[in-house]
């Protein structure tokens, strides 16, 4: 029954004799354990580390298990929660499983019944698409509004879901948490990203909706399209607005009727599983600009997920900063060294242009720098001074150009645009590093200076 991968459990309970059993219990099978006797205690360390099974006693001396479940979710993103209570209330206990509470047990408790659960839960944890790192943890508001959205999604496959933010916000994050919410007792269920951006329209209909042989030159065997290899679970249509405009009615006409046929047969086939894009950028700019068609951004925005930029939460940033370096120390096999009060100060001012995924960069490089015995992070701030960080903030800069005339930019176009300038400017014109530095790959970069052609220009004549 062990996982094969190391896990960590969080054990909610104020009888200490019980969580010792639940910790022998949990530790005969590889898992890690932190105890709890209250929620104030449970709500710091969820903020100090990852945990990706939370056991919740339902009566603490500080509250309900079932006023805190909804908390959980912003702490605890992703993990797996089981509940456990000596007065058990049905309506209570179905409401909650609706909910996404993946068990509901009782006290006394039948060892049986918690083995039982417990290997279910380690197949779970076993599954290769399941995220191994909450970047999406948070309690502000707006992360909260997000997971409520996503849980409350899970309940309807049939429906597209359109997760919409800033490049760095964890769109493929949402999507996966999406996808284990909407299939928590089928962890075989196929979870398939799709990068619109990286297929070549040449081939976007044939590595979509597959082939069969003679169907081209050189197609000597069927090949199965990524709808079919997602049938059953989750198909992730990531950067949306970059499919081809030709392949975009045929997309229109899958979405609609869940129809397909591969490229050289005249057989219908149906997909049964859920549906999810993703699009940093505006659909309606885009329709405008003639770059989409109206009738598939209809179709696409029934029900749209808004992903938060880092900076509209940074009340999170401790919390994010601690479990990521959480992840990365796990990575890199190392002690955890910890975050100077002065840097995470530092960074709560910055404007984070490539949001958490910039963060992790950040991180990353300065756990790459720190000596292994050092017990804080070597985190270099040069670069983030108090000018650079009231311009980031402002989004404008007085040592930039203009926009270019004539350009017609939306507010959230303006803001990329001078991102993308400030980097390029602050690297002297260095395209990969200007792209390590907003937290988005060279390609993505690359995508934009094609728009943008301009701003590579300006940012050498500045340096």
């Amino acid at each position: 029954m062990s996982t094969k991968n190391p896990f960590h459990c969080l054990i909610i309970d104020d009888d200490a004799s019980f969580a010792a059993m639940l910790v022998k219990i949990i530790g005969e099978q590889g898992g890690q354990t932190t105890c709890c006797g209250d929620l104030k205690s449970a709500r710091i360390e969820a903020g100090r580390q990852s945990f990706e099974w939370v056991i919740l006693d339902e009566r603490l001396p500080d509250g309900t298990g079932y006023e805190f479940y909804s908390q959980l979710n912003g702490l605890c993103p992703g993990a797996i929660v089981v509940m456990i209570t000596g007065a058990p209330e049905l309506s209570k206990a179905v409401a909650l499983t609706r909910n996404g509470l993946f068990d509901y047990l009782t006290k006394p408790l039948n060892v049986a019944d918690f083995n039982a659960c417990m290997e279910r839960v380690l197949k779970r944890l076993d599954h290769p698409d399941r995220p191994k790192a909450a970047e999406m943890i948070g309690t502000a508001p707006a992360v909260r509004e997000v997971l409520t959205a996503l849980r409350q999604a899970a309940r309807h496959q049939e429906a597209i879901v359109l997760l919409t933010g800033e490049t760095g916000t964890g769109k493929d994050l949402a999507a996966r948490l999406l996808h284990q919410m909407t299939y928590p007792e089928r962890s075989t269920a196929p979870y398939v990203p799709v990068n619109c951006s990286a297929v070549p329209a040449e081939i976007f209909e044939a590595e979509l909706f597959g082939s069969e042989k003679g169907a081209f030159t050189g197609a000597d065997r069927r090949r199965e399209g990524l709808v079919e290899s997602a049938s059953g679970g989750t198909l992730f249509l990531d950067e949306i607005t970059e499919a081809p405009l030709p392949q975009q009615s045929k997309l229109l006409r899958f979405l609609e009727s869940r129809e397909y046929r591969s490229l050289g047969s005249n057989k219908l086939r149906a997909f049964n599983g859920r549906i999810v894009a993703a699009s940093n950028r505006s659909l309606e700019e885009e329709v405008k600009r003639g770059h989409f068609r109206e009738d598939l951004m209809f179709r696409l925005t029934v029900a749209t997920v808004h992903l938060p930029a880092l900076r509209e939460h940074i009340s999170d940033l401790e919390m994010l900063a601690e479990n990521v370096l959480v992840q990365l120390c796990d990575k890199y096999r190392r002690a955890k060294p910890r975050l100077k009060p002065g840097d995470l100060e530092a960074l709560k001012q910055y404007h984070f242009p490539g949001n958490v995924r910039e963060l992790r960069n950040l991180l990353e490089r300065g756990l790459l720098r720190t000596p292994d015995d050092s017990a804080t992070l070597a985190f270099d701030l040069g670069w983030l001074s108090t000018a650079a960080n009231s311009r980031a903030a402002a989004g404008v800069s007085s040592s930039l150009p203009p926009l270019p005339a004539g350009r017609e930019l939306n507010s959230l176009e303006q803001q990329e645009y001078r991102m993308v300038q400030q980097a390029l400017l602050s690297e002297g014109g260095g395209i990969r590093r200007a792209a390590t530095r907003l937290g988005i790959t060279h390609q993505a970069l690359l995508r934009r200076l094609e728009k943008w052609p301009e701003l590579r220009q300006a940012a050498a004549r500045s340096n």
